[in-house]
């Protein structure tokens, strides 16, 4: 494979068309394009009794993010919009790369986790969530006991 620069692969763009016109292969997000996959990049930190996940969110405002937990799930919405009847005083557009859309992802992080256990913070472009870790649940205890 061709080394990249600044993570874009040299021939991106001449692929990119070829695989446009194949309707199984989409992979432009229209939010994103071809850079969707670099969004919500995560690291997950792991204390001695809480998880910190800190998702990567450039360019959102806080009330465009949504935090969910469902069925042991979290789940991490973000969704922007642009008015797009909005015209430049000065010009017009000749080249227009943003667009309305959503993105979100999901962790699993166990059903006895409750939303109120769960703390959330956004700044910056970045969302810290911390949560407590679950306890381990303790396997019986077995003693023996001889059989005469």
């Amino acid at each position: 494979m061709l080394p990249s620069i600044f993570g874009e692969n040299l021939f991106d763009e001449m692929w990119d068309d070829m695989m446009e016109t194949m309707p199984a292969v989409h992979r432009r997000n229209p939010l994103y394009g071809k850079h969707a996959k670099n969004l919500m990049k995560t690291d997950v930190r792991e204390t001695d009794d809480t998880y910190e996940l800190i998702v990567d969110l450039p360019g959102f405002k806080k009330e465009e993010v949504q935090l969910q937990l469902e069925d042991g799930y979290l789940t991490i919405r973000a969704e922007k919009g642009l008015d797009k009847d909005e015209k430049d005083k000065k010009g017009h557009y000749i080249r227009r790369e943003r667009y309305v859309g959503q993105c979100s992802r999901s962790f699993y992080v166990g059903e006895a986790i409750k939303p109120e256990d769960v703390h959330a913070k956004f700044e910056d472009g970045l969302l810290r969530i911390d949560m407590p870790k679950q306890e381990k649940p303790q396997l019986p205890r077995h003693n023996s006991i001889s059989i005469e």
